[in-house]
Parts: C-alpha cells; structure tokens; sequence
C-alpha cells in the first residue's frame, strides 16, 4: 500500500513540477506586466525583452482573435480592420487598474 502511494505521490510532484505546470497564462502575463492591450484588439509584448513563452503565448492568442474577428465581420458586413479597432477600444476599456494598454503612438501605458 505505501508502495501504490509513494508512486502516486512521485507521479503528482512530476505533473506540478512539469514545464505545462508553469505555464503562463494571459491574467499571469498582464499581471506580471509582460503584454499589452493594443488598439488594433490584439495583445502586444516588449520588442527583446519577451521569453519564447510570452511570444507563443501572445501569438496563441492573436491568432483566435483575429479568427474570431474575421467572424464577427463577416456575420456583420464591415470591415476586419474596423472590428479590430472596436476590439481594441473595448478591450483597454476592460483592462485593470496596474494592467498595461499600448498608446496609438506605441508607447506602453499603465492604467
């Protein structure tokens, strides 16, 4: 029996302990400072300063973004540009007090 639970227990450290089990999310990311709120509605990082984690997790998300935004613009007859904006406006709206948006002109901004 301590045997059936010693592997258990080996099994769960090695699950926590995994590189999926450090995995970075959005609300992580933003928290920590490392991505942005754009005004095109897509998420946006600190040209080198970025991991590889943050790149993939921004590109991951962009990519279901602009998918979803190219739904919402056929389903409405306007423009992906013009959901994008909307998009944007929307999501900096949203963003948290501490959060980062990113200014038309680029610049990084905390709200």
């Amino acid at each position: 029996m301590n045997t059936k639970i010693s592997i258990i227990a080996l099994l769960v450290s090695l699950l926590v302990l995994s590189p999926a089990g450090f995995a970075l999310d959005l609300q992580q990311a933003k928290n920590q400072g490392l991505v942005c709120e754009k005004v095109n509605g897509y998420l946006g990082y600190r040209k080198g300063s970025a991991s590889a984690e943050v790149k993939a997790l921004v590109g991951d998300i962009n990519a279901k973004r602009k998918m979803k935004y190219a739904q919402i613009s056929a389903k409405q007859g306007v423009s992906l540009d013009v959901v994008e904006k909307l998009a944007g406006q929307k999501a900096q709206n949203k963003t948290k007090p501490g959060h980062f948006i990113q200014t038309a002109d680029g610049k990084w901004k905390k709200r």
